[in-house]
């Protein structure tokens, strides 16, 4: 067994070397050893230590200066010794007190340098320098005992300096240590070389500088950067582009994880298709909810397949119904699909009725029937509409795009102003919006209604279409105008309803 000890030294440590090499000397001949190649790199060490020591478990020992091209003041050694026990306690010695500063016991440390047996070759002063490069990106503490245990080659690997200095310096450590943590542990190291340069593709490709941690902390770094080439990325922003791909990518980065050939493109192809061939449209949907590229083709088939056989709806309507609420695609078939398309079908919708239904009111299929619907559905019964009619699924499409404590706030402003419930049945049955609207702006205008214009609220059940209008920009503005030439007592659908440039012309002439 041989054992290596790699020292620097200067000149006058020579005597106090000697010393310590005679007296662990045996009395047997000396041998002289050939020289060896000189390691040199002066500014490796502090103080100008530079020589190399070479300690052999050979017999004899001799301590000679070796011939070679090296500065005055510095030696080269080469010296034999037996002394293995004690050469190999104080090497170990010294692993077990660097690695207890990041929490390594003494059983640990042995089975590290077991397994990796190259460690023992790796100078501290490398090891230390690596452990440091790696806190400089926040990798401390347990995290940094996690790592050097799951993968101790991160001690040694020349390619992890790359990531490390370009995370720390480019990026300005804005990874999150989390996430290089898991990369290095989860990644060989041959790997990781490109990383610098595939990322600057995506700057490239105008990823916002901002943004680009954002999208690295939220992509797998194996995946999606270190085990695609360059060419793969740039396929994958080449071929999202013409659908608002940079937006896509920064919105979900998580995209980028996707294989283009078997994923991506097959998905984007299906939803387009669906779209009769409209790019942008298809763009729009992917903007809106770039999670639905992470459901498979099979399952988006099969969605759109129920919508079909089921619903009775063309390719084109539902396409509609995904642009308008892209997140149909996430809903349960069994769950939420089928029961609440049944529903509006026992309330006597057919399929072009439940086709304007969803697009108005697609919310209906996503939202909870305990938390939500029940509330709802006895709010609507209670005021008089019947269950399981159109009229009662009318009103439940509108109310869908509400919450339920916005709903009793309507009911019970309306309630203060005098009005029955049968008022509110016979007003909702006219223009279904009034029970999602905004109480505060509803008040304001039934507040105009009445003091302002000296009307009784009792109009709104002719007209109630009233509170749906912009009070200054409709309301107000036309009852100034009109009150002038006709008095206070018109017709407030006529006042209005009429458009704009109608209006316009009644009050020229």
């Amino acid at each position: 067994m041989v054992a290596s000890i790699t020292m620097l030294t200067h000149s006058s440590w020579l005597s106090s070397f000697s010393v310590f090499l005679n007296s662990n000397a045996l009395s047997s001949p000396p041998k002289i050893q050939s020289p060896v190649s000189l390691y040199a790199n002066p500014t490796a060490c502090p103080g100008g230590w530079f020589s190399l020591i070479k300690v052999n478990t050979t017999s004899g020992t001799e301590l000679r200066p070796l011939t070679c091209l090296q500065p005055a003041n510095r030696f080269l050694f080469q010296c034999n010794c037996l002394d293995t026990p004690t050469a190999l306690h104080s090497e170990t010695g010294m692993f077990f007190s660097f690695f207890r500063e990041i929490g390594l016991d003494e059983k640990e440390t042995d089975l590290l340098l077991d397994k990796n047996p190259t460690l023992r070759s790796t100078s501290l002063d490398r090891i230390r320098a690596r452990l440091l490069a790696l806190q400089s990106v926040g990798i401390n503490d347990f995290a940094l005992y996690r790592l050097v245990i799951k993968r101790p080659s991160v001690l040694m690997a020349e390619e992890i300096d790359s990531v490390i200095s370009y995370v720390r310096d480019d990026l300005e450590g804005k990874v999150e240590p989390a996430q290089l943590e898991r990369l290095f542990i989860t990644t060989e190291a041959r790997f990781l070389l490109g990383f610098d340069q595939k990322v600057k593709l995506l700057l490239h490709h105008e990823v916002p500088q901002e943004k680009i941690a954002h999208v690295l902390n939220n992509v797998n770094l194996k995946k999606a950067i270190c085990c695609k080439s360059v060419e793969e990325i740039e396929r994958t922003i080449t071929f999202l582009k013409p659908y608002h791909g940079v937006e896509i990518i920064v919105r979900r980065p998580a995209i980028l994880n996707y294989d283009l050939d078997s994923q991506l493109i097959p998905k984007i192809q299906f939803l387009e298709e669906l779209s009769g061939g409209d790019a942008d449209a298809t763009g729009t949907v992917l903007r809106k909810l770039p999670a639905i590229l992470s459901y498979s083709l099979e399952h988006m088939e099969g969605h759109v397949e129920f919508m079909r056989s089921y619903v009775g709806l063309s390719d084109p309507e539902i396409f509609k119904i995904i642009l308008v609420f892209p997140n149909v695609i996430s809903a349960s078939k069994e769950r939420k699909l089928r029961p609440r398309i049944e529903f509006l079908k026992q309330c006597g919708l057919n399929s072009n009725d439940i086709f304007k239904f969803l697009t108005r009111g697609p919310l209906f299929l996503a939202l909870s029937f305990e938390d939500n619907l029940a509330h709802k559905l006895g709010v609507l019964v209670k005021i008089g509409y019947e269950y399981r009619t159109k009229e009662f699924a009318v009103a439940l499409g509108a109310v869908t795009r509400t919450s339920c404590e916005n709903l009793q706030k309507v009911i019970g402003l309306f309630l203060s102003y005098g009005l029955s419930s049968e008022d509110i049945f016979s007003m909702s049955k006219k223009h279904p919006q009034i029970l999602q609207y905004n109480p505060s702006s509803l008040e304001e205008k039934m507040e105009y209604l009445i003091e302002e214009m000296g009307r009784e609220v009792s109009e709104l059940l002719t007209f109630p279409a009233f509170l749906g209008y912009k009070l200054d920009d409709r309301i107000k503005h036309r009852y100034e105008v009109k009150k002038k030439t006709v008095g206070t007592g018109m017709s407030l659908n006529k006042l209005l309803s009429v458009s704009a440039n109608g209006f316009s012309t009644k009050k020229k002439a």
